[in-house]
C-alpha cells in the first residue's frame, strides 16, 4: 500500500515538474524567458516550448499585434495665430523587439502606451504651434500627421530604442475650446436668425405685393363685370322700351288699359296701404267705371297712396 502511494506521489511530482518546464506561445504573442531576473530568450515562433522550472526560469508574454493608442486628455493647444484648439488623435503601433522594449520601456503594453502618449502629444503640440487653424482643417493636415509620425519615430528609435514601430498617426477631430465654440455657435445662430428674418421680411413684402395685385385684379374684374352688366341691362331696357312703344303705338286704348292695370297692381292690394279717393269722380278708377272700351286716349293720372 505504501508502495502504491509512493508511486502516485512520484507521478504527481513528475507531472508538476514537467508542467513547470513546458509553456505554449500563442501566435499573437512573444514569449520572454527570464533566468534569475535577466532575459534569457525571446521566443517568437508559436507552439510548445521548454524551459527550466521555477525559480530558475520563468516566462512572460508580450502582445505582438498591432495596437491602437487613442488620445486620452482634452488639454487645449495653441496654434500659430494663438487660437486654442482641442484635437483627438490615435496612433497605430506594435512591439517589434521585446528585449529592447523591456529594457527601455516596461514589462507590458500599458507602459509603452503611457510613454508613447506623452511623446505623441508633445509632437502634436510642436507641430500645431507652427500651423494655423486653416492648416489643421485643410489638406495640410496630412503634412501635419506625417511630421508628427516622423518626430515620434525619431524619438522611439533614438539612443535608447524602444523596440516599437509606429505604423500610423491620425487626427480624428479638431475643435475650438468650449468657450470659443460657444461663441462661434452664438455668432452662427445670430447670423442664421438674421438671414431667417430677412427671408421672412422678403416673403412678407412679396405676399403684400401679391395680395395687392390680386385685389387690383379683383376690383378691375368687378368693374368690368358691372360695366358689362349695366351695358346689357341698358340694352335690355332699350329693347323693352322699343317693344313697349311699338305695342302701345299700334293700340293706344289697350296701352292705356294696360298702364291702368299696372297702376292698380302697384297701388292696390298691399298690406297696410290706404287709398282715399272718390271712385265715382276720380280719373284713377276710370277704367273700372267705363271698362276697356270706354278708355279715352288720354291716360288717367294715378294718384299715389296716401298713408
Amino acid at each position: 500500500m505504501n508502495r502504491i502511494g509512493f508511486i502516485v506521489t512520484s507521478l504527481l511530482v513528475l507531472l508538476l515538474l514537467i508542467s513547470s518546464t513546458v509553456f505554449v506561445v500563442d501566435q499573437r504573442q512573444f514569449g520572454v524567458v527570464y533566468a534569475l531576473g535577466q532575459i534569457r530568450e525571446v521566443i517568437s515562433e508559436p507552439g510548445l516550448h521548454f524551459k527550466l522550472p521555477r525559480p530558475f526560469q520563468n516566462v512572460s508574454y508580450i502582445d505582438r499585434r498591432l495596437l491602437t493608442l487613442d488620445s486620452s486628455d482634452t488639454e487645449s493647444m495653441l496654434t500659430a495665430e494663438k487660437q486654442r484648439v482641442v484635437i483627438d488623435w490615435y496612433v497605430r503601433w506594435r512591439i517589434v523587439n521585446p528585449s529592447e522594449y523591456i529594457r527601455n520601456v516596461g514589462l507590458d503594453e500599458a507602459a509603452g502606451a503611457n510613454q508613447l502618449n506623452r511623446v505623441v502629444r508633445n509632437a502634436f503640440q510642436e507641430e500645431i504651434n507652427r500651423r494655423t487653424v486653416r492648416d489643421l482643417i485643410s489638406l495640410k493636415r496630412d503634412e501635419l500627421m506625417t511630421a508628427v509620425k516622423r518626430e515620434v519615430l525619431e524619438r522611439v528609435k533614438g539612443d535608447k530604442p524602444w523596440g516599437v514601430d509606429v505604423v500610423d498617426v491620425r487626427i480624428t477631430r479638431v475643435d475650438y475650446v468650449e468657450a470659443i465654440t460657444e461663441s462661434v455657435y452664438r455668432r452662427m445662430e445670430a447670423e442664421r436668425k438674421r438671414v431667417a428674418n430677412e427671408l421672412r421680411s422678403t416673403g412678407a413684402a412679396e405676399g403684400e405685393k401679391i395680395r395687392a395685385d390680386a385685389d387690383r385684379q379683383r376690383e378691375v374684374a368687378i368693374a368690368n363685370a358691372y360695366r358689362d352688366a349695366q351695358k346689357t341691362k341698358g340694352e335690355g331696357d332699350a329693347e323693352a322700351a322699343r317693344n313697349y312703344a311699338d305695342a302701345f303705338g299700334r293700340d293706344p286704348q289697350f296701352a292705356q288699359f294696360y298702364r291702368s292695370l299696372e297702376a292698380y297692381k302697384s297701388s292696390v292690394g298691399k298690406k297696410g296701404d290706404v287709398l282715399v279717393v272718390d271712385p265715382a269722380t276720380s280719373d284713377f278708377f276710370r277704367t273700372f267705371r267705363n271698362g276697356a272700351s270706354g278708355v279715352s286716349p288720354a291716360a288717367p293720372a294715378a294718384s299715389g297712396p296716401r298713408r
